[in-house]
């Protein structure tokens, strides 16, 4: 088996998937009665990532593996093929997820503490529905309130490989009182550095026409978030949220 055709193999297998494919899953197309010969896979998606320089697609390597992705520069263009309503998160939504991308793993309560309001229900279940976050332990302090983490969903929506990937959160403008926490428990993060990073610059698919030092959280929409979106009216703005905060105080 030539070169030449273990590259046509593994182009159509990403093309056909729908979902990325891992190095395993693409060397695991090959039978053992005719194996790929040794770094011949490696090879290919070299290959195609050399072919993709002029193209209107890229081969990325993501979280979860391999796949073909539309470029930034022409996804203004081709986003017109998707006529589905653009969900946006509301800024309470975006700051939570923020908090959990940079300082976890992080509990409810540690969430509330910084952003200085309750944390709805919704807000966590809604991002937990849409597979971008996840228990990943429990904090060892009486009530054992669960930690929260990032998963590979998060970080192939925002085409990202690893954690470290994220950009400088030294520059967000919107979220200043937030501070880079390197410090992971590795029980959940060991493997998972993070420096300086930045959700402002944060590359998103659906999103990445949008100038984010000219946007606000709550006006950032996301394409292909739809079908786990939770009603508006699930989601309190922020007074309410205070509101709601000093009730429970009360």
């Amino acid at each position: 088996m030539d070169q030449t055709f273990i590259t046509r193999i593994v182009e159509a297998a990403l093309m056909a998937a729908n979902q990325p494919l891992t190095l395993a899953q693409l060397q695991g197309l090959f039978s053992l009665d005719e194996p790929a010969p040794e770094s011949s896979v490696e090879q290919a998606l070299q290959t195609l990532r050399d072919q993709c320089a002029d193209r209107g697609v890229e081969l990325v390597e993501l979280a979860s593996g391999f796949r073909f992705q539309v470029k930034a520069d022409v996804h203004a263009w081709v986003a017109r093929l998707w006529t589905e309503r653009q969900t946006k998160y509301t800024r309470a939504t975006l700051e939570t997820l923020a908090l959990i991308a940079y300082r976890q793993p992080i509990t409810r309560g540690e969430i509330e503490q910084v952003r200085g309001v309750a944390v709805n229900s919704n807000i966590i279940k809604a991002l937990e529905e849409r597979e971008w976050i996840r228990v990943v332990g429990h904090r060892d302090v009486p009530g054992k309130p669960a930690l929260f983490g990032t998963t590979k969903g998060f970080l192939d929506y925002f085409g990202l490989k690893r954690l470290d990937e994220l950009p400088p959160l030294s520059e967000l403008k919107d979220l200043g009182e937030l501070e880079p926490q390197l410090q992971f428990e590795p029980e959940a993060a060991a493997s998972m550095p993070v420096g300086d990073m930045h959700v402002g610059d944060m590359p998103m698919e659906g999103a990445q026409d949008i100038p984010m030092d000219e946007t606000s959280f709550d006006e950032i929409p996301m394409n292909d978030a739809q079908d786990v979106a939770p009603e508006a009216s699930d989601y309190e703005d922020d007074d309410a949220e205070t509101a709601s905060s000093e009730q429970t105080h009360e």
